[in-house]
């Protein structure tokens, strides 16, 4: 349990482990308050290799705070396009106006006046009053409640906001506070390297396997605990590539709720046969020539799964565009245009038109 385990014991060897070699990540080699903010949220929800070439296009694209707020917000969806999770990039940008306005463009050194900016938890201020400030606060994410709860064999449920808020004090209190953007990387980086997420855990090379219970008791995968999540509902979806040439149609989605803002192909609920989508079609005031039944797709949400059955439909010709359908060229929708990568799938063929 936390309280009857002397965490400070960690600290050395955690250190003298993540000075001997620890993976070069673009954000490190620079971080400064921006970078460190830009690469924490991208990263939630999102694996490190993965966030590598968004990183650096969008520091490429938008390399200060001041570029972000004033970013166009297509312009901003299509840099975070396949990313996912697009409030987030959406808050980031309230943030840097907030920022602009209140801090002259420069994220304040301060943990609490971080915590107040839009999108930004304890979990994300702490990284940056650490990693950028060097100030000693903890950043306490899934890795590092994997390690903890292992080392000190505590079997409470990580999903509870109290338990989040006393593993924070509990390490606040122990991190040395000369070493503070270490100390948080290097838990990070051994939850992520060695006491992995998924499998089992690489204990002969961890620094802590001699003072970890869990090892010592051989249970290191019954922890952390953690309570099931909730189902998700799954909801089945027809979707569309109508296209005439190197013409295809998008539509612009609501400006509230899932994915808002962004674009995608024509869709209807429930998996329509080829019978309905023609119909469909010629609703649209089309002349289809050609239907093609594709592979299913699924796209998985928070909340939501999305089953996908889908269909390119060739016409006889684009011309005027009629209520959300908009007509485009295929180099200009692959260009400017943000689809999320639920329709991934989908975007393929629209690739083979450029």
């Amino acid at each position: 349990m936390l309280k009857d385990f002397q965490i400070e014991s960690i600290n050395q060897p955690l250190l003298d482990w993540f000075q001997k070699g620890h993976r070069t990540l673009p954000w490190r080699e620079k971080p400064t308050p921006y970078r460190v903010w830009v690469s924490e949220i991208m990263l939630q929800q999102t694996r490190v290799e993965a966030v590598k070439p968004y990183f650096e296009r969008f520091l490429t694209e938008l390399p200060s705070v001041r570029d972000l707020a004033e970013c166009e917000e297509e312009r901003l969806l299509k840099l975070w396009e396949g990313l996912g999770y697009y409030n987030r990039v959406r808050n980031m940008q309230i943030a840097a106006k907030t920022v602009m306005k209140e801090y002259d463009g420069e994220l304040p050194a301060d943990y609490e006046k971080l915590l107040k900016l839009k999108g930004i938890g304890h979990y994300t201020a702490g990284a940056i009053a650490s990693i950028a400030f060097g100030i000693p606060v903890p950043a306490v994410d899934g890795n590092v409640l994997r390690v903890i709860t292992r080392v000190t064999l505590d079997d409470t449920d990580i999903m509870k906001q109290s338990f989040r808020t006393q593993m924070e004090e509990y390490l606040r209190k122990a991190m040395p506070k000369d070493a503070a953007s270490a100390y948080n990387q290097a838990l990070m980086e051994l939850g992520a390297m060695v006491c992995v997420p998924n499998g089992a855990p690489d204990c002969e090379n961890c620094p802590l396997e001699k003072l970890c219970r869990a090892r010592q008791q051989g249970t290191q995968m019954e922890y952390p605990v953690k309570s099931k999540a909730k189902k998700r509902k799954q909801e089945d979806k027809t979707v569309l590539v109508i296209q005439d040439g190197n013409k295809v149609i998008l539509r612009k989605r609501p400006s509230k709720g899932l994915l808002a803002g962004m674009y995608e192909f024509p869709n209807l609920e429930g998996h329509l046969s080829e019978k309905e989508v023609l119909q469909y079609v010629e609703e649209l005031g089309l002349t289809p020539v050609r239907i093609q039944s594709l592979e299913p797709a699924k796209h998985i949400f928070s909340h939501i799964e999305w089953h996908m059955n889908g269909y390119v439909v060739k016409v006889a010709q684009l011309e005027e565009e009629s209520g959300d359908n908009l007509f485009l060229e295929a180099e200009d929708c692959l260009k400017n245009y943000p689809v999320p990568s639920a329709f991934e799938r989908y975007k393929s063929y629209i690739e083979r038109l450029k």
